[in-house]
């Protein structure tokens, strides 16, 4: 038989052919039963250097002649049961005095005749008892002649320890005070067993094995879930069958997270019908009044507004291009005063905000927050000093073109052809996409805090734009251009520079941006945020209408009242879930925001100074008749 150096009890060690190392054993000296176990003679084996060396003839045979001495050491080999490796006991001469002395003070407790087989076998109850009390209350850590010591015979399991049999007390089967009981471990392949020593508590005893145990419980804990979820699951699956029951819900979310529109030409209107003229206008009620009531560029009133659950929505201060190089400027400080003055009037309806606190304050306090963009940079008349006092009035977007070019960027009309042409032989102001004052104005919307709109934008001009801008951007209303061609729409690889710039796309509703046709219905629209989502993510795409600036609306989709129709049929589709329907309608708006505003925070803790460059000249050329050149 093979002799293994034995690893003791809570000190560890490796066997000495390779085997893993054992953290307890279960004794040899005793049978199954509890008994000590014979040699062939009849005797009972006992520990070999507690016999005075009579080793060879007290244990005969083969056994004896199979003791073999390390070197340095003095050895003991233990019987082994069947199938069992032999144990071996080994004390390093350093420590003979120590193991002799335990031995002795031992031999002393088990009598005179303690060598004597006979003798040993009569009294070896009260020796288990007396070794017992006297080896848990000694701290050394030798092997008391094969019995093992204190950290054999602790009374705590340590359930920790890696064992497949029951809890052990150092890989021990907790003992009785009156037996000493160390049975072979039992077979690991069954999930419980029956106790080696049936004595030790008048009976059979099941154990079970950890890994049964927890097995059982992880198939106690998925039956509780499953039996919970299911109906659960099913209830909510029938609860949203039909389109009012999804209603129900849009609504309750809407109560979570305000519904943010990216843009609204209602302030133009209010220009066109009734010249600002605010005494004239019912703002509660416009689809039973005239103008409005017959015109197909009206889709906006309070009343709506209530009914489509907005809960934010941005006023567009917008001027025609027309009034570019003369009074633009001027026409865009009294768009800004009547969105202004619209709250006032309607204080418990709307507020003004500038800021996402104020969007959810507004939310919270039951009100629709009023938010001002500026669209057009030719609104701008050439001057970041115009650009900050806008902020400084309430705007937190500027559009940087609308339908024309400006002498510092480009938009999207005529793209094609700027495309194709060659730069060099195009006039300075006509360079594609931003020049270096528009570059400029990037930068100082970022020092500001104010959002950049690249709706009505070329290519080129997105393109410069998000490789200046250190904030996140808005298309306030542009849609899918793979869906729809057309130059008003973003294009794919846009779209995913959008994604990787933190920014966001809010659909827009025009039906010549949904379909290139003059037709279209709510589901056109959902194609658009669908390719959105798919090809920019869930976080980059929002709505923005355009409502009172078109006048043709998707059927389902006639004006502002609609938005949870449209919310609604998105939870028809399992891809879209409540969390996305949410970031959607105005969480992704916020987060944009937020990074606007902790970018514009992070400027000024670094003083970054406002920039007071002037564009220059050349970029003017044919267009200073309307402009005072004094300075």
């Amino acid at each position: 038989m093979s002799l293994n150096r034995r690893a003791r009890g809570g000190q560890g060690g490796v066997a000495q052919d390779g085997a893993p190392p054992q953290t307890c054993h279960n004794s040899p000296l005793w049978s199954a039963t509890g008994s000590p176990r014979r040699m062939p003679g009849g005797a009972p084996y006992a520990p070999l250097n507690a016999m005075g060396g009579t080793l060879g003839g007290a244990l005969g045979g083969p056994l004896g002649a199979s003791v073999h001495a390390l070197p340095g050491a003095e050895c003991t080999v233990l019987p082994h049961a069947p199938h069992q490796p032999a144990q071996q006991h080994c004390r390093h001469p350093a420590h003979a005095a120590h193991h002799a002395a335990h031995a002795a003070h031992a031999a002393a407790h088990a009598g005179p005749n303690a060598v004597h087989p006979t003798a040993f076998s009569a009294s070896m109850q009260d020796i288990e008892l007396e070794l017992q009390q006297h080896i848990q209350q000694c701290n050394c850590t030798c092997d008391h002649m094969g019995y093992g010591n204190y950290m054999d015979y602790q009374t705590t399991c340590l359930s920790e320890l890696p064992d497949v049999a029951a809890p052990r007390c150092n890989g021990r089967l907790p003992l009785s005070h009156s037996h000493i009981h160390l049975g072979y471990p039992d077979s690991a392949s069954s999930c419980s067993s029956k106790d080696s020593a049936p004595e030790a508590r008048g009976g059979r005893v099941a154990r079970f094995k950890p890994w049964c145990v927890c097995l059982l419980v992880c198939a106690v804990c998925l039956a509780l879930i499953f039996a919970i979820a299911m109906p659960l699951t099913l209830r909510g699956a029938k609860s949203l069958a039909t389109h009012e029951d999804r209603l129900d819900l849009v609504r309750r979310l809407l109560k979570e997270v305000p519904l943010i529109d990216g843009h609204n030409d209602l302030p133009w209107n209010m220009r066109k019908y009734v010249h600002n003229q605010m005494g004239s206008f019912n703002f509660s009620k416009l689809d039973t009044a005239e103008p409005w009531k017959t015109s197909n560029w009206s889709h906006t009133d309070l009343t709506r507004l209530r009914t489509g659950m907005v809960g934010a929505q941005f006023w567009s201060a917008y001027v025609p291009c027309g009034a570019q190089f003369l009074d633009a400027v001027q026409l865009t400080l009294e768009q800004i005063d009547v969105i202004k003055r619209l709250a006032e009037m309607h204080p418990d309806s709307l507020r003004i905000a500038t800021t996402v606190k104020a969007i959810r304050d507004a939310h919270q306090g039951g009100q629709i927050a009023s938010l001002i963009g500026v669209e057009g940079g030719h609104t701008l008349g050439n001057s970041l000093a115009v650009l900050r006092m806008y902020y400084g009035l309430g705007a937190r977007y500027l559009t940087l073109t609308h339908t024309c070019d400006t002498p510092w960027a480009d938009c999207s009309v005529g793209e094609k052809d700027l495309q194709t042409t060659d730069d060099s032989k195009k006039p300075a102001r006509h360079k594609s996409g931003l020049s270096h004052f528009g570059k400029l104005v990037v930068k100082e919307m970022n020092r500001l805090g104010m959002m950049i709109d690249l709706s009505h934008a070329s290519v080129r001009t997105m393109e410069d734009t998000l490789n200046v801008t250190q904030a996140p951007l808005v298309f306030s209303h542009s849609s899918a251009r793979t869906i729809c061609n057309s130059t008003r729409n973003v294009p794919d690889e846009i779209l995913q520079q959008v994604a990787n710039n933190g920014g966001i796309v809010m659909v827009n509703f025009y039906t010549y941006f949904v379909t290139c046709n003059h037709t279209a219905d709510l589901q056109d629209v959902i194609n658009h945020i669908n390719h959105i989502r798919k090809v920019a993510g869930t976080d980059h795409v929002g709505i923005g209408a355009g409502y009172d600036g078109i006048n043709k609306t998707p059927r389902g989709l006639e004006d502002v009242s609609k938005y949870p129709d449209l919310l609604a049929t998105l939870l028809a589709d399992p891809m879209w879930t409540e969390d996305d329907v949410k970031k959607l309608a105005g969480g992704n708006l916020l987060r944009v925001f937020s990074a606007v505003e902790e970018v514009r925070d992070k400027w000024r803790l670094a003083a970054v100074p406002p920039s007071d460059e002037l564009i220059g000249m050349n970029y003017l050329e044919g267009k200073t008749e309307c402009l005072w050149m004094g300075s």
